[in-house]
């Protein structure tokens, strides 16, 4: 199964094209869903899992890969869909997020679908805030256009690991720290729960953060400032944006942010629970600040807190 997916080499020339790979997948039902191929690190059958006393309900046990232990998390049961059996066809997809290995315990894999950003679009503000979706896509299917629901992980993982915004008192500079307030910072993320970490750690600290659901929307909102007249690098600290949205992602984000002469000098933040060494490069191909990998809020600060006394000793 593993063989199914790209090599990391490969997949990485998709990245600042705005395009994406889909591992498309069934959860013992006939609807399918998707996870990003960027965070897969493979697809095995499911082996024999360790059941772990007291852990969280979605956890369904603990799975040995090649020597490491690594937790598997119910899929179908961690988006409130209803109890099913495991089936013959069961399948465990191993990934890394937030600098985690965990295993997902999946129904019937389908393929991998390469496409556009453009094709990824965000979910209907009419479904409510409950759901665990992160966008949706249309996929082919015997002639017929068929629905893919891609899952919102951050909220998931989120869910059975408590994070935490609680700023550590040391790593703050006294001498700065009252100009934190009423600075701004535009953050662009699909993901419901990323933003509010982001927003419940950097508010702590009076900074107004000016929430984006895609690098699309996010660019048209710096481009409308522009428009009106308004100085961009003024009114901004830094951009913080995701790497992975619907309609435009945060490589090409940075492009585009780039290559606006009334843009191109604002400070662009990666923050991404993509793998660090993969970032590092794209970073400098794409031209963005900084990296910071999800979610560690003291990081976080040390990075807006570094931005802002750069600022400061330009205004001296």
């Amino acid at each position: 199964m593993s063989g199914v997916l790209a090599s990391v080499d490969q997949r990485t020339q998709l990245v600042g094209e705005n395009r994406l790979e889909l591992l498309l997948f069934y959860l013992h039902s006939r609807h399918l869903f998707a996870l990003n191929v960027f965070k897969v690190k493979e697809v095995v059958k499911l082996p024999h899992l360790s059941k772990i006393p007291h852990a969280h309900p979605k956890v369904s046990g603990v799975a040995n890969i090649r020597g490491e232990s690594i937790p598997v998390i119910d899929l179908r049961q961690a988006i409130c869909m209803p109890e099913a059996l495991h089936k013959e066809d069961s399948n465990l997809v191993i990934t890394e997020y937030n600098r985690t290995v965990q295993g997902f315990l999946i129904g019937k894999v389908d393929q991998i679908e390469n496409m556009t950003w453009s094709d990824i679009m965000p979910p209907p503000s009419s479904i409510g805030k409950n759901h665990y979706l992160t966008a949706l896509t249309k996929v082919s299917r015997d002639g017929q256009e068929q629905l893919v629901e891609i899952i919102d992980v951050e909220k998931v993982l989120a869910e059975i690991v408590e994070y935490e915004v609680q700023i550590s008192h040391e790593i703050l500079d006294q001498t700065i720290v009252n100009e934190f307030n009423g600075r701004k910072i535009l953050h662009a993320d699909d993901s419901p729960t990323a933003r509010k970490q982001v927003s419940d750690t950097l508010s702590q600290l009076g900074i107004e953060i000016i929430p984006a659901s895609n690098g699309l929307e996010a660019f048209e909102m710096l481009k409308a400032w522009a428009d009106e007249g308004k100085d961009v690098e003024e009114e901004l600290l830094m951009v913080i944006t995701d790497a992975e949205m619907p309609a435009m992602d945060g490589y090409r984000l940075t492009y585009e942010i780039r290559n606006d002469k009334r843009l191109k000098n604002l400070h662009v933040v990666l923050n991404t629970s993509l793998s660090g060494s993969f970032n590092q490069a794209m970073v400098e191909k794409v031209g963005c600040n900084a990296f910071l990998s999800k979610f560690q809020p003291d990081l976080l600060v040390e990075e807006v807190q570094t931005r802002l006394k750069a600022v400061l000793e330009q205004q001296k």
